[in-house]
């Protein structure tokens, strides 16, 4: 169903793509942004993990540099029966984490410095498995695109209100439809590509937890996370808030306009999915999950975490 939701959803957002262009030019004018978007599309697909990578300011790390943090995201990406994806680390307190790259081959996991400093090594496993999830369900490109088609729809309602607004012939909106496309056109891709987004979240905390073999683990962190995103700012993210949907928990701190639509659901939601995913599995849940817990005392190898991720 969550594969359905997003082909409806992503069908949605072309389909506004295309309706955007036919208003501003006719059938010509849909056929133009059908090549704009597929030109966009191209680019992005070969080149969006090394932008968005660049962009943070993420290095790459290797077992020599991160020895710790490089095992686990390899015994998680075996578990998940995946290739060894590249790990970034981004210098940033926040804590958060996104993983990007256009196929599972092609992959890369980046992780915060904050996010390394104020969880768990348990926790922090629930979230590279939770990253890697999105990876093995092909999210990091489906996301990318959405970005883009969303983006490229951003573009043509100004340019329809700029090279169609003063016409008063049929072929172009006019001066109002201009001003209503200019508006209602972005907010529409916004509404899809959130909604699409929100799906994908709720798609990779449930395999993420069973990659990882416990769900409260990566729900513990999503509190912390959360807690830490209102409180801590993300300069870069909030420079760039087009890329908020990547993060594990949205990295904008939500003032001004930004508390307004939200690219991930509710993590009230997202850990009760988790603690009832734990009562499926039968695995031990928390009494509570809250910020300065450190659940559970153990890794998920046997190895106690009580020092933190890095004792």
């Amino acid at each position: 169903m969550n594969y359905l939701r997003t082909a409806m959803l992503l069908a949605g957002l072309t389909a506004l793509f295309m309706g955007v262009g036919y208003l501003i030019g006719g059938a010509s004018g849909a056929m133009i942004a059908l090549v704009i978007a597929a030109a966009t599309n191209l680019f992005t697909y070969w080149n969006s993990d090394g932008m968005v990578l660049s962009m943070y300011g993420a290095h790459e790390v290797d077992r020599s540099t991160a020895p710790e943090l490089v095992g686990l995201v390899a015994e998680l990406a075996g578990r998940a029966g995946l290739p060894m994806p590249r790990v970034f680390v981004m210098d940033e307190v926040q804590p958060n984490a996104f993983a990007t790259g256009r196929n599972p081959e092609n992959a890369a996991v980046a992780v915060t410095t904050g996010l390394m400093n104020q969880l768990s090594r348990e926790e922090l496993a629930g979230v590279i498995a939770h990253e890697l999830a999105h990876i093995k369900h092909h999210d990091t490109l489906l996301m990318t695109i959405t970005a883009t088609i969303a983006g490229a729809i951003s573009m043509l309602a100004q340019f329809g209100m700029f090279f169609g607004g003063h016409r008063d012939n049929n072929n172009g909106p006019g001066i109002i439809g201009s001003i209503l496309l200019m508006i209602l056109a972005p907010l529409g891709a916004m509404l899809v590509q959130m909604a699409i987004s929100r799906t994908r979240e709720y798609a990779a905390d449930n395999l993420g937890a069973r990659i990882v073999g416990q769900p409260m683990w990566l729900a513990s962190a999503l509190v912390k996370i959360e807690g830490a995103a209102h409180q801590v700012p993300n300069v870069e993210a909030e420079r760039n808030p087009a890329t908020a949907h990547m993060f594990i928990i949205n990295p904008l701190s939500g003032h001004g306009v930004d508390n307004l639509f939200t690219t991930h659901p509710s993590t009230q939601n997202r850990v009760a999915a988790l603690q009832q995913l734990a009562a499926e599995l039968g695995t031990r849940a928390a009494p509570s999950v809250g910020a300065n817990e450190n659940y559970p005392p153990r890794g998920p190898w046997g190895r106690s975490s009580s020092r933190g991720p890095w004792s």
